[in-house]
């Protein structure tokens, strides 16, 4: 998902990057984009250096975090940051954890429509879900499943199992088991991560924001 660099738009539009080009998607969000089998018409191109970065999936309806054991947790779908997004030090910590993981976008049907580079915020001073659930970063891009190389994760048996007894709808998040976990940030640094061939995913730090019914701060 991108946005004119000018434009304001905080959602954004599908696009496929090629070079140092952004050609626009006729279509709403990436969900619709998927749900349309992958085919779009082409709309406006832009120049890569004049437009912002969003996340590829700004609410997703779920995500959904495997570990090692084969089961999974969900974490906070209101709680997306796109690429260069302030996130917050949740009230109560003093910094902030980086942590790379590897997700995959489902598309149409259940299947796995890309994958994306997602950094898993962290809390060490936080105990339970609250130590994860302030921020979720996702970006830059979303590659598709032709052009990513070298992965030895099976997500569509991830998805399968996700989607027992249930279904599995597009712009959920299948998020891989592990990680590569960061040094710690405070207000006032950048928190990063970066996997080939997604980029980095950079945000910037900031001090606890105020809570709904009076001010917190860290």
């Amino acid at each position: 998902m991108f946005s004119p660099r000018e434009g304001g738009l905080v959602r954004g539009w599908p696009g496929r990057i090629e070079g140092d080009r952004v050609i626009q998607l006729a279509a709403q969000t990436l969900q619709a984009y998927f749900t349309g089998g992958g085919i779009a018409r082409e709309h406006a191109e832009y120049a890569l250096e004049d437009v912002v970065l969003r996340a590829p999936v700004l609410q997703p309806p779920s995500i959904r975090i495997f570990g090692r054991d084969g089961d999974f947790h969900f974490a906070n779908p209101a709680a997306i940051h796109g690429p260069d997004d302030v996130v917050h030090v949740p009230v109560g910590a003093s910094g902030i954890v980086p942590v790379a993981r590897l997700a995959a976008v489902v598309g149409a049907a259940g299947t796995i429509g890309g994958y994306t580079l997602m950094n898993d915020w962290e809390a060490p001073e936080l105990t339970g879900t609250k130590a994860t659930d302030f921020a979720t970063s996702l970006g830059p891009i979303v590659v598709t499943p032709d052009e990513l190389t070298g992965n030895d994760v099976d997500f569509q048996a991830l998805a399968d199992h996700a989607a027992e007894n249930t279904k599995l709808v597009p712009g959920d998040l299948i998020v891989a088991p592990g990680g590569s976990r960061k040094e710690l940030v405070g207000p006032g640094e950048i928190g990063e991560v970066s996997l080939p061939p997604f980029g980095s995913l950079r945000n910037p730090v900031a001090a606890a924001a105020a809570q709904p019914g009076g001010a917190a701060t860290s």
